[in-house]
């Protein structure tokens, strides 16, 4: 089974974020950038699905300028085997809305058909926790959102899923394929070794224009 896993290069959580002088956008110009933190969570539970030999395959897929390849690059160095780069030179947090995000992913899902695609939540310059129940919408999959654990059938037809809610946690039972979303307790995300970094370099990335 492959497992797709969407990856967004973001401003670094722990930058203190400035407005441009004219005001109509969040300065990116000479920022941190990295991975969206709930990314990071998809891609380790990604990475953790193929170690129990459930994935035989991990796809990391970002759309964004060329600097984006650095985000895949650790997606890659995690575990990820391969990646996919949509380029674009629109803003991510501003111009490439949700729903556009979501129509490529499903387009991608078309060409690759993975069992599952991984998502997180939500990203932190955004926040709009759209993206993975709007996939779900256009591929007609059943949809687990908010992930706290997760555990596939041992025939891979379906998994059990534990999601968070404000009232607590809720369990279900998913057919595959499925989109799911991570939360933040779902795991912990590994650091990427230097070794598999220098790897990671080897590893392929196909790029696409948006």
């Amino acid at each position: 089974m492959k497992v797709m896993v969407a990856v967004k290069r973001v401003v670094d959580y722990s930058v203190k974020i400035r407005i441009k002088g004219d005001k109509s956008a969040v300065e990116t110009a000479s920022v941190k950038m990295s991975m969206n933190p709930f990314c990071e969570i998809a891609v380790e539970e990604a990475v953790r699905l193929k170690e129990k030999k459930v994935a035989d395959e991990v796809i990391a897929v970002s759309i964004g300028p060329k600097q984006a390849q650095e985000t895949l690059r650790t997606a890659l160095a995690m575990g990820a085997d391969r990646g996919i780069h949509i380029t674009t030179d629109d803003r991510t947090d501003q111009e490439v809305q949700p729903l556009a995000v979501a129509k490529v992913l499903a387009k991608l899902v078309g060409d690759e058909a993975p069992g599952m695609v991984v998502l997180g939540k939500q990203a932190i310059d955004d926040d709009s926790n759209q993206t993975g129940q709007m996939l779900a919408g256009l591929l007609d999959w059943p949809q687990a959102t908010f992930a706290n654990q997760v555990t596939v059938a041992d025939d891979k037809a379906s998994m059990q899923v534990v999601r968070e809610m404000d009232g607590g946690l809720q369990t279900i039972n998913v057919p595959l394929p499925a989109v799911l979303t991570a939360d933040l307790r779902l795991n912990q995300p590994r650091y990427a070794t230097l070794p598999n970094i220098m790897k990671a370099r080897k590893k392929k990335v196909d790029a696409m224009a948006l």
